[in-house]
């Protein structure tokens, strides 16, 4: 029989060999002068949108030196993207199996081991880079030694280092010394922040947040030059009628070591005045448009702005927010989850074990509420009335893992102490009672109390047997579906039965359930099967 290739998610097979090693070696790194790019220094609005045009046009490297300088020289910037990307990597992650086959449970606890490592919230931290630059390429190296595949680690890639193909703006390229090349299959985990739709290269914050970045700069280099001239007084210098240009000279210097050294000598015929500034207008300006602009990014990477920025009621209105709004949290979540499961679940998988049709599945986020008390009652009281619960759901819904092959179990045990009361009522029971009501020591061990017939379960047998008893109650049942189906309340129901009661032939009935308790009690007496 055939097997399925493995094939990637664009349809491309699989090459072992090139997995083997790194793709993005230090022959690739050695091409790019990824360090030597600053384009914040000197930053207009024409060059800014320059640097925007020719990203969308197939040339991103500067814009993405510029996202990288956002991060580096705008603090307010580079601390609420840190957020968004802690708070996601920070989540509790889960893997589910397909179903309780032993084959899907071994292909979850193996994806559970590799997202369980010490370094795998770091390495999810760099994924989300995308969410700044709107892509992230991070080349998975493989480990082979012990003749099976696994990852030992995740590199995070310079995005400077790729480009998207011209005929497919979805598919990255990586910027080799022999040209453009595609990823290898299977070799990268390739994350798209998709803030926006569109190209996955204007999805990211940065383009939007480079604007205020930039208007941001020019205010903090305006309230610098502010600072520096009405920030301090004027130092004005006076010297007599006859100074000498060197006594100038002299004078000038002095004048200039006090801004800065707060010291200088000067003759006695020379004079330093220090004249106090008088503002007029509101020096607090450049704070406040400052303060505007970052709000505007905080809203932009954040939703929101009471965590970040102080404003009137800040602390009472930021307990609504957990840094980042729920619903941004909750589509990054969606959108790694989707990344994890495409480009490491199915590698990881298919390498070892070969394809599947369906693989185990990452979920990120925080966990549903649930009240375990009141699941674990409910599945105890439904299970043993025919309900399927898989042991697996259970444990992931409850928290625990499943158990190594040489852990001790936890297990029923028959020597289970019931309440003295219930001993009692098991011991003596009501012949009655017990066929429609069981016990809960018999109920929760799914197993009938075992015990010889005695005379009276006979004569019940016998009643059931003889069929005798059928047109007896007849009149009751013949054609109550039906006229239960048109009643509209209980009232009309339960006068449905009352009428159907009175026209029952109740002496015979009695007659037959006379003759069952005689006979059982005559066998009573003769000591016939009697516990």
């Amino acid at each position: 029989m055939a097997t399925t290739p493995l094939v990637d998610q664009y349809g491309r097979p699989i090459s072992s060999r090139s997995l083997k090693k790194e793709q993005a070696d230090v022959n690739v790194q050695a091409v790019h002068r990824s360090s030597s790019l600053h384009p914040a220094t000197g930053l207009t609005p024409p060059r800014l949108a320059r640097i925007l045009r020719d990203s969308i046009d197939g040339d991103p490297e500067l814009y993405l030196a510029l996202a990288e300088d956002m991060e580096e020289r705008n603090e307010h910037y580079a601390g609420v993207l840190g957020t968004r990307k802690r708070q996601v990597s920070s989540l509790e992650i889960t893997v589910e199996a397909v179903s309780d086959d032993a084959a899907d449970i071994r292909d979850a606890d193996l994806v559970r081991e590799i997202v369980e490592r010490d370094v795998f919230r770091d390495e999810l931290f760099d994924i989300l880079d995308a969410i700044g630059k709107g892509f992230s390429a991070t080349e998975i190296l493989w480990d082979t030694s012990e003749g099976d595949w696994r990852p030992k680690a995740f590199k995070w890639r310079d995005p400077r280092w790729f480009r998207f193909d011209h005929d497919n703006p979805e598919m990255l390229l990586l910027r080799a010394p022999g040209g453009d090349e595609p990823l290898n299959a299977f070799g990268w985990i390739t994350h798209f922040g998709k803030a926006k739709s569109g190209l996955p290269i204007r999805g990211g914050l940065a383009r939007g947040a480079a604007w205020a970045f930039l208007f941001k700069s020019f205010t903090m280099k305006d309230w610098a030059i502010f600072c520096e001239a009405y920030g301090q007084p004027l130092r004005l210098g006076k010297y007599g009628a006859g100074a000498t240009d060197e006594d100038k000279k002299k004078l000038l210097q002095a004048v200039a070591s006090i801004g800065s050294d707060y010291a200088a000598i000067v003759p006695d015929s020379m004079l330093i005045e220090f004249v106090q500034a008088k503002l007029s207008g509101s020096h607090d300006l450049y704070e406040q448009r400052a303060n505007w602009l970052d709000q505007q990014t905080s809203k932009l990477v954040l939703g929101q702005t009471q965590t970040t920025d102080a404003t009137a009621g800040g602390f009472a209105t930021s307990k609504v927010h957990d840094g980042v709004r729920e619903d941004i949290e909750q589509a990054d979540c969606r959108q790694i989850s989707a990344t994890l499961n495409r480009d490491l679940v199915k590698p990881l998988i298919g390498l070892n074990y070969g394809p599947r049709r369906k693989y185990p599945i990452i979920k990120i986020g925080r966990p549903d509420e649930v009240d375990v008390k009141q699941l674990v009652e409910n599945v105890a009281k439904l299970v043993p009335l025919g309900l399927k619960v898989g042991m697996s759901t259970m444990r992931d819904k409850i928290g625990l893992p499943d158990p190594d092959e040489d852990e001790e179990l936890l297990v029923p045990t028959s020597a289970t102490k019931q309440d003295p009361a219930e001993d009692e009522e098991d011991q003596d029971p009501d012949p009655d009672e017990q066929q429609d009501k069981p016990s809960k020591a018999r109920a929760f061990r799914s197993l009938p109390a075992q015990r010889p017939p005695d005379a009276y379960d006979r004569a019940i047998d016998g009643i059931l047997e003889d069929e005798g008893w059928v047109p007896l109650v007849g009149p009751i049942i013949e054609g109550l579906e039906e006229e239960l189906a048109d009643a509209t309340s209980i009232d009309e129901a339960r006068a449905m039965f009352q009428r159907r009661l009175e026209a029952l032939g109740v002496t015979a009935l009695a007659d037959k359930l006379a003759q069952a308790s005689f006979a059982a009690r005559v066998s009573g007496e003769v000591g016939e099967d009697v516990d």
